[in-house]
């Protein structure tokens, strides 16, 4: 009895400290700070009054790695009536989290619950990656919690990069980073430029380390836009690059040149085991009935593109390590690095010379004259044949041989050469390489609007209307192309549906059929109004609140021509204006011109480098809002 007496006694003396502190009152000044942040950030609901990344090295001996504490600590404030957060760290095999405290003002612990889960991505079937949160609640404006995080990292080359920006904006951001002397590491600086970042140089207080600061005040958060460049193009950040480090009398290389960054990715290579048993008689197969060597790297590269699923993986060291191509080819899944390596072996068996590639896609600004893991994010394989240099990307699903992606088209890669590597370039293409034709021809019954349709894509725009065709089961296939032809329009009736071989993708798809409107037209006192624009292309890509670069997934080149036969009797009084852009980035236009009896109404839309840049905003909204009034203007006959 006694102690249960106790028991509770304790039970409330806690609840009553805890309920005491979570209702610290914001001081005066709290207050007027978060008036003053909210305005300065009136779409944010959390600020950071102070964050501080401080970077300290080691030497693991044992190891002989090089190891980092990387500790964060965040002074945190609403900014208004009532926020709920969740503070979170991540980490993996080669990191730990060593602590993750949560303190009111007056640096008394908060009692938040921190979890600590295995991280699920949808984007990754399997991955080492675990992430400690605490769900935060904030219940007035200015209420404040200090944080303190400390990650540590068992190999310095898996930190690579400290950001000014995180989620929420900061009224002073802090960056140090303290290198030994016995540590040969550069911090190579990116996007500083129009930033006021001040910088100092200063040697610890046992003279042994120099330590480099970074300040920026008043910088924003992170921003939310869809369909941004990747974040290394835009924020500034500072990017680690350990080269060297002394151990006694001994200087060791990290990467200290992009030859150890490729001695490191070639040593996981080297260490496969391949046994090709198993796809040889498969090798055999796609290659004994053809008639050309082309014919033969194609029967392979489409059997891993059709019969491999794609599926990420990021496990420790097999984040970077490719899958052995016996276990790719058995399992009928991979990530880009198994798919490569399984395409390689698939061509060695064949007698092709074929090698690895590293590559980073266009989300990383980045290329491998700066030796990190941070270069690259994707793994290819490159054919070698007849003096040339041929990509072949497994994870594209109906890219034709020769043809790239456009997040990969003009992205440096590595390419495997023995003890040595090669350098060079995805080749780019234009924006018609990706073309895509339309012609309309039309005309009016008593509602209706009757006619054909003939439709061409090439390019990327032929590999993703294949791939979403072909991912569908064959007794839907049917009931996709009517959807996609009509847009899932009820008032639109598609028939006679005649296409170009939709399961070979070396060709361009072509495709015709009848289609009928109903509810397009309507007739009031000898005049008939019509909507003549089902597609209605790029009507909702205004740019608005965004604060970076519209990115597409591809360059874009649609070339749309309707004809529309004018009944007899009627001419045409009302026409939309016709409308025009040029930049650098993109050309738009539509007309309207008549030609006898036919109305003629054409739209042109290139887009160049598949991305509207900030500077194109105005440019291209104004277009897009006169687009938009075309879209919703009806064309107008008069009865003579």
């Amino acid at each position: 009895m006694i102690k249960k007496i106790l028991s509770i006694t304790a039970m409330i003396l806690v609840t009553t400290v805890v309920f005491s502190q979570k209702r610290i009152e914001p001081t005066v000044e709290d207050k007027a700070k978060a008036n003053v942040l909210k305005e300065e950030f009136p779409d944010d609901d959390i600020a950071l009054i102070s964050s501080v990344d401080y970077v300290t090295f080691d030497l693991n001996k044992r190891d002989g790695k090089v190891t980092v504490v990387h500790s964060a600590k965040d002074n945190m404030i609403n900014i208004d009536s009532r926020a709920d957060i969740q503070k979170y760290c991540f980490y993996d095999g080669e990191s730990s989290i060593e602590e993750f405290e949560i303190m009111y003002r007056n640096e008394k612990e908060a009692n938040f619950y921190v979890k600590d889960e295995a991280y699920k991505s949808n984007d990754l079937f399997h991955n080492d990656s675990r992430v400690q949160y605490a769900v935060m609640d904030f219940p007035l404006r200015g209420y404040r919690y200090l944080t303190h995080i400390e990650k540590h990292y068992k190999d310095v080359k898996y930190f690579t990069k400290l950001y000014f920006n995180n989620e929420y904006p900061t009224v002073k951001k802090t960056i140090k980073v303290e290198i030994p002397n016995w540590l040969n590491l550069e911090l190579k600086e990116f996007n500083f430029e129009g930033y006021d970042i001040e910088k100092k140089v200063t040697s610890n207080s046992k003279g042994n380390a120099k330590i480099h600061t970074y300040t920026l005040k008043n910088v924003s958060a992170m921003y939310e836009d869809s369909n941004a460049p990747g974040p290394s193009y835009i924020y500034p950040h500072v990017l680690i690059l350990a080269k060297t480090f002394k151990s006694g009398d001994e200087t060791v290389n990290l990467f200290d040149s992009t030859q150890d960054l490729y001695n490191w990715y070639k040593s996981l290579v080297n260490s496969l085991d391949n046994d090709n048993t198993d796809i040889t008689s498969k090798v055999v197969e796609l290659t004994e009935n053809t008639s050309s060597d082309n014919e033969k790297i194609k029967n392979i590269y489409y059997w891993v593109q059709d019969n491999i699923r794609y599926i990420a993986f990021e496990d420790g060291i097999a984040g970077f390590k490719p899958d052995e191509a016996d276990n790719v080819f058995n399992k009928r899944y991979g990530d880009c690095k198994g798919m490569a390596n399984l395409t390689k072996q698939m061509l060695l068996e064949a007698g092709f010379d074929a090698r690895l590639t590293w590559i980073g896609t266009k989300h990383i600004a980045y290329d491998y004259s700066t030796p990190s893991l941070s270069v690259d994010n994707h793994m290819i394989c490159t054919l070698f044949k007849d003096d040339k240099i041929i990509f072949l990307d497994g994870t594209e699903k109906f890219n034709s041989f020769g043809e790239y992606a456009d997040r990969i088209q003009g992205k440096q890669v590595l390419i495997e050469n023995g003890k040595e590597f090669i350098l060079e370039y995805v080749p780019t293409t234009t924006a018609d390489f990706n073309k895509e034709k339309f012609a309309y021809n039309f005309e009016l019954t008593d509602d209706d609007i009757i006619g054909s349709v003939n439709k061409a894509f090439s390019g990327e725009s032929r590999a993703q209307l294949l791939y979403y065709f072909n991912s569908l089961k064959n007794d839907r296939k049917e009931e996709f192309l009517e959807y996609y032809l009509n847009k899932g329009n009820s008032n639109i009736k598609v028939s006679n549906i005649e296409t170009s071989d939709l399961l070979n993708r070396d060709n361009n798809i072509n495709i015709s059929y009848s289609v009928a409107i109903k509810n397009a037209i309507s007739s009031f006192d000898g005049q008939i109004y019509i909507d003549l624009d089902f597609d209605k292309e790029l009507s909702g890509y205004t740019m608005e609140k965004r604060h970076t670069d519209f990115i597409f997934d591809t360059k874009k080149d649609l070339e749309s021509i309707t004809r529309l036969t004018i009944p007899t009797g009627y001419t045409i009084t009302h026409l939309p204006e016709n409308i025009n852009v040029s930049s650098t980035n993109f050309d738009m236009q539509v007309n309207f011109t008549k030609e006898n009896n036919t109305l003629i109404y054409k739209k042109f839309f290139k887009i160049k480098y598949a991305k509207v840049e900030i500077n194109d905003f105005e440019e291209w909204n104004e277009f897009i809002t006169k687009l938009n009034a075309v879209y919703n203007e009806q064309i107008i006959l008069t009865k003579d």
